[in-house]
């Protein structure tokens, strides 16, 4: 037996668990990584909001086109001084556990994501409070007019505002793990296997918008009764899974297989989203030496993005270089200030100096698990060559976004520096960008960079007209390019790949599982 063979052996043992029988239609993936939080609001691992979108709802949900569109909420309005909103929630909505969905549920769960997401922290500085006027409806009443209130609430695939029981969000800020919304799917905890297997099971009690489904906004109609996650981090093992027929879906196929998938009538490769990706290096601003600017400036000058790239996804036709935060080819795209930015190894040796570097050891947390693995090797070896000390320190993703968290010093279980990739959807935003979030309160994005003049501008674009937004944009751009809040290592777009018996796939920032139908093959 071939070791493709065995793996394939390995692959049908894991799948057939659980999910034998024939009146059953399940759809089996290979995501994009195993999961390691299920609380949407409490990470911003784009794994966690792929299932917590399947497990939640919000308020309000993006479109295709990045547009906020009503999701849990049926009608809404605002008063003539813009001061006084009032939403009505959507009839038929219900719990998995069976209970109803109210305004007190709403209220908490808002009130919970308020103190995490930066969107919600500007929403409730705006605010003087929410109030359940029954339990269908509540009203968000305002010290100050707050434009950008739908889009807020709407954001997706940032840490969006998902509606869990309030029993649940009661108590600290904390990390959720009842994974019980009233979203389309239920979460199956019982054949959770860590590292291996995460399910995901019709929630056959859901009440679905009536419009079509638009990336992640209309109905949400399941077409399938099981959606099983099966953890299989080796790409040809995948690759041959799905040409076999042991698979239906691949969230990240690997770019150097791509030809072979391409070349089978069996299967459909499909970009989901015009907006590419986006990768960062990431430095922790509050550990030295990245909590000194000439440091973090130094890393403009020390990455090669081709380099980078190249080494992740190959064939140009799969990246782009681009010094934007705000994504190249986005609607806020544009480079000002990072124009210049390239390897210059003299150029970033100097900043160090400046900085008062004298070569402590920086730790570079990073997993083999995804494409970040290789863009961390390339980027730590040109790290080296700038004059950094740089330790590598491996392990499974999950442990990388663990100790991502942490706010420790180095020795004491914290981290330097990471690279980690965002949805170009989310990045092409000042909104949801989260970051580029400079708030100080150090509940911004892990890395928690901090200046206020940077906070100033994007607050001011935020809530400027298209007339004045142009400029601004120039301004808090130029200041980001300075202060450095990550390097932008460039952009890729991977397209998912999936038996041709799947239809239905959506047009979407994320992988959606709704919508989604399979046929038996032929």
């Amino acid at each position: 037996m071939t070791v493709v063979h065995l793996r394939l052996a390995c692959v049908a043992a894991l799948l057939s668990i659980g999910s034998a029988r024939a009146e059953t239609k399940v759809l089996r993936v290979v995501p994009q990584t195993d999961i390691v939080l299920l609380d949407p609001v409490f990470g911003t691992a784009s794994i966690s909001m792929i299932s917590g979108m399947m497990i939640y709802e919000s308020l309000f949900s993006w479109d295709s086109k990045l547009q906020p569109k009503p999701q849990m909420v049926q009608t809404w309005g605002v008063s003539d001084d813009g001061l006084r909103w009032r939403f009505t929630l959507r009839p038929g909505l219900r719990f998995h556990d069976g209970q109803k969905v109210t305004t007190t549920d709403v209220i908490a769960s808002m009130q919970r994501w308020m103190t995490f997401d930066g969107g919600g922290m500007r929403l409730a500085a705006s605010m003087v409070g929410m109030e359940a006027i029954d339990a269908d409806s509540f009203s968000i009443v305002l010290k100050t007019p707050f434009p950008s209130m739908l889009s807020v609430l709407a954001a997706a695939p940032s840490r969006f505002a998902a509606i869990m029981r309030a029993q649940d969000v009661e108590g600290p800020r904390r990390q959720i793990t009842t994974a019980i919304g009233s979203g389309p799917f239920r979460y199956v905890a019982a054949e959770r296997v860590s590292g291996a297997r995460i399910v995901y099971a019709k929630n056959t009690d859901y009440v679905p918008r009536a419009e079509p489904a638009d990336g992640t906004a209309g109905g949400r109609v399941v077409k399938v009764d099981r959606v099983e996650w099966q953890i299989l981090p080796d790409p040809a093992t995948v690759a041959a899974a799905l040409q076999s027929g042991e698979i239906d879906f691949a969230e990240r196929p690997s770019l150097d297989l791509l030809p072979v998938l391409a070349s089978n009538t069996s299967i459909r490769l499909m970009r989901l989203s015009e907006i590419a990706d986006q990768t960062m290096l990431r430095p922790n601003h509050v550990q030295p030496p990245f909590d000194n600017i000439k440091a973090r400036q130094a890393l403009n000058y020390t990455i090669d993005q081709g380099d980078v790239l190249t080494a992740a996804f190959g064939d140009k036709g799969n990246w782009q270089a681009c010094n934007a935060f705000f994504t190249c080819g986005g609607p806020y795209g544009t480079e000002a200030g990072a124009e210049g930015f390239h390897q210059d190894f003299a150029k970033a040796r100097a900043l160090l100096a400046e900085s008062g570097y004298k070569g402590e050891k920086l730790i570079f947390i990073a997993s083999r698990d995804n494409a970040n693995g290789v863009m961390s090797e390339v980027a730590a070896d040109a790290m080296r060559q700038a004059g950094f000390n740089v330790e590598m320190v491996w392990s499974d993703w999950a442990t990388v976004v663990g100790r991502a968290l942490k706010q420790d010093p180095v020795a004491a279980g914290g981290w330097n520096i990471r690279v980690t990739s965002t949805p170009g959807a989310t990045t092409s935003n000042p909104q949801t960008n989260s970051g580029t979030d400079m708030s100080c309160a150090r509940k911004n994005f892990s890395g928690w960079p901090c200046d206020g003049e940077a906070e100033r501008l994007r607050l001011a674009f935020l809530e400027a007209d298209d007339a004045a937004r142009p400029k601004l944009l120039e301004q808090l751009h130029r200041r980001l390019a300075e202060e450095v809040p990550y390097r932008v290592l460039g952009q890729s777009s991977v397209p998912v790949a999936f038996r041709t018996n799947v239809t239905g796939v959506l047009e979407s920032p994320i992988v959606v599982y709704w919508n989604i139908d399979k046929a038996e093959p032929r």
